[in-house]
Protein backbone atom coordinates (compact mmCIF):
# COMPACT_ATOMS: atom_id res chain seq x y z
CA UNK A 1 0.00 0.00 0.00
CA UNK A 2 1.31 3.10 -1.04
CA UNK A 3 0.13 5.63 1.44
CA UNK A 4 -1.74 3.01 4.22
CA UNK A 5 -3.56 4.65 6.68
CA UNK A 6 -4.87 3.22 10.22
CA UNK A 7 -7.64 4.42 12.38
CA UNK A 8 -6.32 3.68 16.44
CA UNK A 9 -9.31 3.68 18.40
CA UNK A 10 -8.39 4.24 22.19
CA UNK A 11 -10.29 2.88 25.09
CA UNK A 12 -12.22 5.85 27.21
CA UNK A 13 -10.86 5.39 30.47
CA UNK A 14 -7.64 7.56 32.12
CA UNK A 15 -4.70 8.32 30.72
CA UNK A 16 -3.15 4.71 30.87
CA UNK A 17 -4.51 3.17 27.96
CA UNK A 18 -3.97 6.38 25.20
CA UNK A 19 -0.27 6.55 26.41
CA UNK A 20 1.00 3.29 25.96
CA UNK A 21 -1.02 3.03 22.84
CA UNK A 22 0.46 6.02 21.49
CA UNK A 23 3.43 5.31 22.50
CA UNK A 24 3.08 2.56 19.47
CA UNK A 25 1.61 4.59 17.09
CA UNK A 26 4.92 6.95 17.43
CA UNK A 27 6.91 3.89 17.09
CA UNK A 28 4.78 3.06 13.99
CA UNK A 29 5.59 6.83 12.50
CA UNK A 30 9.07 6.20 13.05
CA UNK A 31 9.22 2.98 10.97
CA UNK A 32 6.93 3.83 8.49
CA UNK A 33 7.31 7.39 8.31
CA UNK A 34 4.46 7.74 5.14
CA UNK A 35 1.84 6.23 7.32
CA UNK A 36 -1.25 8.22 7.94
CA UNK A 37 -1.95 8.40 12.06
CA UNK A 38 -5.89 8.53 12.91
CA UNK A 39 -6.10 8.42 16.44
CA UNK A 40 -9.51 8.27 18.04
CA UNK A 41 -9.71 9.08 21.93
CA UNK A 42 -11.09 11.88 24.43
CA UNK A 43 -7.62 11.95 25.70
CA UNK A 44 -6.27 15.19 25.28
CA UNK A 45 -4.29 15.70 22.39
CA UNK A 46 -1.44 17.09 24.51
CA UNK A 47 -1.30 13.46 26.00
CA UNK A 48 -0.70 12.10 22.47
CA UNK A 49 2.13 14.74 21.53
CA UNK A 50 3.75 13.45 24.25
CA UNK A 51 4.55 9.83 22.11
CA UNK A 52 3.78 11.05 18.86
CA UNK A 53 6.06 13.93 17.45
CA UNK A 54 5.11 13.91 13.86
CA UNK A 55 1.72 14.75 12.44
CA UNK A 56 -1.57 13.01 12.91
CA UNK A 57 -5.09 13.43 13.01
CA UNK A 58 -6.91 13.89 15.99
CA UNK A 59 -10.57 12.42 16.60
CA UNK A 60 -11.98 13.40 19.10
CA UNK A 61 -14.46 10.63 20.00
CA UNK A 62 -15.19 7.95 22.41
CA UNK A 63 -17.73 4.83 22.16
CA UNK A 64 -16.79 2.77 25.18
CA UNK A 65 -16.89 3.66 29.00
CA UNK A 66 -14.42 2.02 31.15
CA UNK A 67 -15.53 2.93 34.35
CA UNK A 68 -16.13 6.18 34.75
CA UNK A 69 -14.07 7.46 38.14
CA UNK A 70 -13.48 10.46 40.12
CA UNK A 71 -9.94 10.07 40.51
CA UNK A 72 -8.12 6.94 40.27
CA UNK A 73 -9.52 4.94 43.19
CA UNK A 74 -13.27 5.75 42.90
CA UNK A 75 -15.36 4.34 40.50
CA UNK A 76 -18.91 5.02 39.95
CA UNK A 77 -20.40 1.74 38.54
CA UNK A 78 -23.92 3.57 38.03
CA UNK A 79 -22.80 6.56 35.98
CA UNK A 80 -20.73 3.63 34.49
CA UNK A 81 -23.55 1.78 33.11
CA UNK A 82 -25.69 4.70 32.27
CA UNK A 83 -23.05 6.04 29.71
CA UNK A 84 -23.18 2.30 28.72
CA UNK A 85 -26.56 1.93 27.83
CA UNK A 86 -26.18 5.33 26.33
CA UNK A 87 -23.92 4.26 23.79
CA UNK A 88 -25.51 0.73 23.16
CA UNK A 89 -28.84 3.19 22.41
CA UNK A 90 -26.87 5.19 19.56
CA UNK A 91 -24.68 2.75 18.65
CA UNK A 92 -25.55 2.05 15.09
CA UNK A 93 -25.42 5.30 14.37
CA UNK A 94 -21.62 5.52 16.34
CA UNK A 95 -20.54 2.87 14.14
CA UNK A 96 -22.39 4.06 10.51
CA UNK A 97 -20.60 7.56 10.91
CA UNK A 98 -17.17 5.84 11.64
CA UNK A 99 -17.51 3.91 8.92
CA UNK A 100 -18.07 7.30 6.94
CA UNK A 101 -15.08 8.48 8.21
CA UNK A 102 -12.84 5.90 7.58
CA UNK A 103 -14.16 5.42 4.10
CA UNK A 104 -13.40 9.25 3.56
CA UNK A 105 -9.77 8.90 4.64
CA UNK A 106 -9.05 5.64 3.23
CA UNK A 107 -8.43 3.42 6.05
CA UNK A 108 -6.58 0.04 5.75
CA UNK A 109 -6.27 -1.33 9.33
CA UNK A 110 -8.23 -0.24 12.69
CA UNK A 111 -6.20 -1.35 15.92
CA UNK A 112 -7.87 -0.65 19.19
CA UNK A 113 -7.18 -0.51 22.67
CA UNK A 114 -9.78 -1.80 23.00
CA UNK A 115 -13.09 -0.35 22.71
CA UNK A 116 -15.46 -3.39 20.96
CA UNK A 117 -16.95 -0.93 18.85
CA UNK A 118 -14.02 -0.91 17.01
CA UNK A 119 -14.53 -4.31 15.91
CA UNK A 120 -17.47 -3.73 14.70
CA UNK A 121 -16.63 -0.72 12.94
CA UNK A 122 -13.73 -2.89 11.20
CA UNK A 123 -16.54 -5.11 10.22
CA UNK A 124 -18.59 -3.09 8.32
CA UNK A 125 -15.71 -0.79 6.84
CA UNK A 126 -14.10 -4.87 5.19
CA UNK A 127 -10.91 -4.15 6.91
CA UNK A 128 -8.69 -5.97 9.73
CA UNK A 129 -9.21 -5.19 13.42
CA UNK A 130 -6.48 -6.03 15.47
CA UNK A 131 -6.22 -5.18 19.03
CA UNK A 132 -3.46 -4.99 22.03
CA UNK A 133 -4.04 -5.38 25.56
CA UNK A 134 -4.01 -6.97 28.98
CA UNK A 135 -7.48 -7.21 29.77
CA UNK A 136 -10.75 -6.78 28.42
CA UNK A 137 -14.13 -4.62 29.71
CA UNK A 138 -16.49 -7.56 30.06
CA UNK A 139 -13.77 -8.56 32.55
CA UNK A 140 -13.76 -5.84 34.43
CA UNK A 141 -17.48 -5.55 34.66
CA UNK A 142 -18.20 -9.23 34.82
CA UNK A 143 -16.57 -9.53 38.57
CA UNK A 144 -18.72 -6.59 39.75
CA UNK A 145 -21.73 -9.27 39.64
CA UNK A 146 -24.12 -6.93 39.01
CA UNK A 147 -27.15 -7.86 36.53
CA UNK A 148 -27.65 -4.84 35.01
CA UNK A 149 -24.42 -5.30 32.89
CA UNK A 150 -24.80 -8.84 31.50
CA UNK A 151 -26.19 -6.96 28.10
CA UNK A 152 -22.92 -5.28 28.05
CA UNK A 153 -20.71 -7.50 28.82
CA UNK A 154 -22.20 -10.28 25.95
CA UNK A 155 -21.72 -7.27 23.58
CA UNK A 156 -18.36 -6.91 24.27
CA UNK A 157 -17.66 -10.25 24.53
CA UNK A 158 -19.38 -10.94 21.22
CA UNK A 159 -17.23 -8.16 19.83
CA UNK A 160 -14.09 -9.42 21.27
CA UNK A 161 -15.10 -12.82 19.79
CA UNK A 162 -14.55 -11.26 16.07
CA UNK A 163 -11.37 -9.70 16.27
CA UNK A 164 -8.85 -10.54 13.75
CA UNK A 165 -6.12 -10.78 16.18
CA UNK A 166 -5.04 -9.93 19.72
CA UNK A 167 -1.60 -8.68 20.50
CA UNK A 168 -1.63 -9.83 24.29
CA UNK A 169 0.90 -7.66 26.67
CA UNK A 170 2.37 -9.21 30.05
CA UNK A 171 0.39 -8.78 33.10
CA UNK A 172 -2.89 -10.22 31.43
CA UNK A 173 -5.89 -11.82 32.14
CA UNK A 174 -6.67 -14.93 29.94
CA UNK A 175 -7.88 -12.94 27.01
CA UNK A 176 -9.70 -15.85 25.65
CA UNK A 177 -12.68 -14.55 23.59
CA UNK A 178 -10.23 -13.45 21.02
CA UNK A 179 -9.87 -16.25 18.45
CA UNK A 180 -5.93 -15.18 17.74
CA UNK A 181 -3.73 -14.36 20.34
CA UNK A 182 0.00 -13.39 19.91
CA UNK A 183 1.60 -12.57 23.20
CA UNK A 184 4.11 -9.71 23.00
CA UNK A 185 6.45 -8.02 25.83
CA UNK A 186 6.33 -5.07 27.65
CA UNK A 187 4.84 -2.01 25.76
CA UNK A 188 4.49 1.86 27.20
CA UNK A 189 6.76 4.88 26.77
CA UNK A 190 10.81 5.27 27.02
CA UNK A 191 12.74 8.37 28.70
CA UNK A 192 13.51 10.91 25.87
CA UNK A 193 15.39 13.46 27.68
CA UNK A 194 18.53 13.86 29.21
CA UNK A 195 18.62 13.13 32.53
CA UNK A 196 21.14 16.12 33.32
CA UNK A 197 19.23 18.61 31.70
CA UNK A 198 16.04 17.27 33.73
CA UNK A 199 17.92 17.96 37.01
CA UNK A 200 19.13 21.31 35.89
CA UNK A 201 15.82 22.67 35.04
CA UNK A 202 13.89 21.05 38.23
CA UNK A 203 16.65 21.54 40.40
CA UNK A 204 16.68 17.84 41.60
CA UNK A 205 19.71 18.35 43.97
CA UNK A 206 19.47 14.84 45.71
CA UNK A 207 21.15 11.95 44.36
CA UNK A 208 18.68 8.61 43.05
CA UNK A 209 18.97 6.73 46.26
CA UNK A 210 17.08 9.67 47.56
CA UNK A 211 14.41 10.30 45.00
CA UNK A 212 10.77 9.15 44.41
CA UNK A 213 8.62 9.64 41.85
CA UNK A 214 4.97 10.55 43.03
CA UNK A 215 2.41 9.28 40.01
CA UNK A 216 -0.90 8.48 40.12
CA UNK A 217 -2.31 8.21 36.43
CA UNK A 218 -4.27 11.11 34.76
CA UNK A 219 -6.95 10.95 37.23
CA UNK A 220 -4.48 11.61 40.06
CA UNK A 221 -6.01 10.88 43.35
CA UNK A 222 -8.16 13.05 45.71
CA UNK A 223 -6.57 14.71 48.75
CA UNK A 224 -3.22 13.19 48.05
CA UNK A 225 -1.59 13.37 51.88
CA UNK A 226 1.72 16.09 50.14
CA UNK A 227 2.26 17.09 53.91
CA UNK A 228 4.15 13.52 54.56
CA UNK A 229 6.80 14.59 52.12
CA UNK A 230 8.18 16.98 54.56
CA UNK A 231 8.62 13.88 57.13
CA UNK A 232 11.69 13.02 54.79
CA UNK A 233 13.57 16.78 54.12
CA UNK A 234 16.67 14.42 53.35
CA UNK A 235 14.79 13.18 50.33
CA UNK A 236 13.61 14.47 46.60
CA UNK A 237 10.13 13.95 45.59
CA UNK A 238 8.65 14.63 42.20
CA UNK A 239 4.92 15.02 41.04
CA UNK A 240 2.82 15.82 37.54
CA UNK A 241 0.12 16.84 39.54
CA UNK A 242 -0.34 20.52 39.11
CA UNK A 243 -2.61 20.77 41.97
CA UNK A 244 0.15 19.73 44.78
CA UNK A 245 1.20 22.54 47.08
CA UNK A 246 4.73 24.17 47.16
CA UNK A 247 6.81 22.55 49.28
CA UNK A 248 11.03 22.55 49.52
CA UNK A 249 11.93 18.89 49.07
CA UNK A 250 8.50 18.01 46.54
CA UNK A 251 9.54 19.27 42.56
CA UNK A 252 6.36 20.00 40.66
CA UNK A 253 6.53 19.63 37.21
CA UNK A 254 3.69 21.62 35.31
CA UNK A 255 5.08 21.65 31.85
CA UNK A 256 3.34 18.67 30.28
CA UNK A 257 5.37 17.94 27.69
CA UNK A 258 6.89 15.63 30.32
CA UNK A 259 5.66 12.15 31.76
CA UNK A 260 6.23 9.98 34.45
CA UNK A 261 8.62 7.53 32.57
CA UNK A 262 11.02 10.61 31.56
CA UNK A 263 11.93 10.99 35.09
CA UNK A 264 12.34 7.45 36.15
CA UNK A 265 15.64 7.19 35.54
CA UNK A 266 16.45 9.54 38.25
CA UNK A 267 14.57 7.57 41.06
CA UNK A 268 15.14 5.38 43.22
CA UNK A 269 11.74 4.18 43.91
CA UNK A 270 8.06 5.48 42.26
CA UNK A 271 5.29 5.67 44.59
CA UNK A 272 1.92 4.64 42.59
CA UNK A 273 -1.11 2.64 42.08
CA UNK A 274 -2.35 -0.13 40.40
CA UNK A 275 -1.87 0.30 36.48
CA UNK A 276 -0.71 -1.68 33.40
CA UNK A 277 1.25 1.72 31.74
CA UNK A 278 3.12 3.08 34.99
CA UNK A 279 3.86 -0.71 35.92
CA UNK A 280 5.19 -1.72 32.49
CA UNK A 281 7.43 1.73 32.19
CA UNK A 282 9.04 1.19 35.44
CA UNK A 283 9.37 -2.67 34.95
CA UNK A 284 11.12 -1.97 31.73
CA UNK A 285 13.60 0.45 33.41
CA UNK A 286 13.90 -1.68 36.32
CA UNK A 287 12.51 0.72 38.70
CA UNK A 288 11.00 -0.45 42.02
CA UNK A 289 7.52 0.52 42.80
CA UNK A 290 5.73 1.05 45.70
CA UNK A 291 2.01 0.26 44.65
CA UNK A 292 -1.14 0.90 46.54
CA UNK A 293 -3.88 -1.89 46.62
CA UNK A 294 -7.00 -1.41 44.80
CA UNK A 295 -10.50 -3.16 45.35
CA UNK A 296 -13.19 -3.67 42.63
CA UNK A 297 -11.03 -3.43 39.64
CA UNK A 298 -10.20 -7.13 38.12
CA UNK A 299 -6.77 -5.99 36.47
CA UNK A 300 -5.49 -4.57 39.60
CA UNK A 301 -5.18 -8.05 41.02
CA UNK A 302 -3.36 -9.83 38.10
CA UNK A 303 -0.88 -6.27 37.57
CA UNK A 304 0.01 -6.07 41.77
CA UNK A 305 0.85 -9.82 41.14
CA UNK A 306 2.81 -9.70 38.07
CA UNK A 307 4.82 -6.57 39.44
CA UNK A 308 5.88 -8.22 42.57
CA UNK A 309 6.95 -11.41 40.41
CA UNK A 310 9.09 -9.70 38.17
CA UNK A 311 9.93 -6.17 40.05
CA UNK A 312 12.08 -4.78 42.95
CA UNK A 313 8.07 -3.43 44.87
CA UNK A 314 6.75 -2.96 47.75
CA UNK A 315 2.43 -2.86 48.61
CA UNK A 316 0.79 -0.91 50.88
CA UNK A 317 -2.61 -0.40 51.67
CA UNK A 318 -4.67 2.85 51.38
CA UNK A 319 -4.86 3.07 55.02
CA UNK A 320 -1.02 3.21 54.92
CA UNK A 321 -1.05 5.65 52.25
CA UNK A 322 -3.57 8.36 52.89
CA UNK A 323 -3.51 7.76 57.16
CA UNK A 324 0.37 7.78 58.04
CA UNK A 325 3.09 9.37 57.71
CA UNK A 326 4.19 7.07 55.40
CA UNK A 327 7.05 5.63 57.34
CA UNK A 328 6.91 2.03 54.54
CA UNK A 329 9.48 4.77 52.68
CA UNK A 330 11.87 3.32 55.29
CA UNK A 331 11.40 -0.23 54.04
CA UNK A 332 13.86 -1.67 51.96
CA UNK A 333 11.77 -2.73 48.75
CA UNK A 334 11.23 -6.64 48.10
CA UNK A 335 13.39 -8.51 45.83
CA UNK A 336 11.22 -10.29 42.53
CA UNK A 337 9.53 -13.14 43.14
CA UNK A 338 10.78 -15.41 40.36
CA UNK A 339 13.91 -15.12 38.42
CA UNK A 340 12.57 -14.56 35.00
CA UNK A 341 12.58 -11.71 32.98
CA UNK A 342 9.73 -9.90 30.84
CA UNK A 343 10.32 -9.06 27.08
CA UNK A 344 10.45 -5.37 26.58
CA UNK A 345 10.25 -5.10 23.06
CA UNK A 346 6.24 -4.99 22.82
CA UNK A 347 6.00 -1.46 20.74
CA UNK A 348 8.25 -3.08 18.60
CA UNK A 349 6.65 -6.36 17.65
CA UNK A 350 2.91 -5.00 17.30
CA UNK A 351 4.67 -2.10 14.87
CA UNK A 352 6.44 -4.71 12.79
CA UNK A 353 3.19 -6.80 12.48
CA UNK A 354 1.51 -3.59 11.28
CA UNK A 355 4.22 -2.56 9.15
CA UNK A 356 4.30 -6.29 7.11
CA UNK A 357 0.90 -6.49 6.78
CA UNK A 358 0.38 -2.69 5.28
CA UNK A 359 3.55 -3.09 3.27
CA UNK A 360 3.33 -6.37 1.69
Amino acid sequence: MSNPTIYIAITDHGFGHAARTASIAGHLQKLLPSIKLIIVTTAPKWLLECYVDGDFIYRQRGFDVGVVQADSLKMDLDATLSKWQNIISRKDEIIAEEVAFCQEQGVNLVFGDAPPLAVLIAKQLGVPCWMSSNFGWDFIYRDWGITEFNPIIDLISDCYGQCDKLFRVPLHESMDRFPVIEDVGLTGGDPKYSLIELKVKFKLIQPKERTILLTFGGLSLDAIPYQNVSQFPDYQFITLDRHAPDLPNLAKVLDKAYRPVDFMPLCDRILSKPGYSTYAEALKLQIPIISLTRSGFAESEIILNGMQDYGYHQVIDPNQFFNTNWDFLNQPVNSPRINSKLKIDGNHSIVSSIVKYLCD
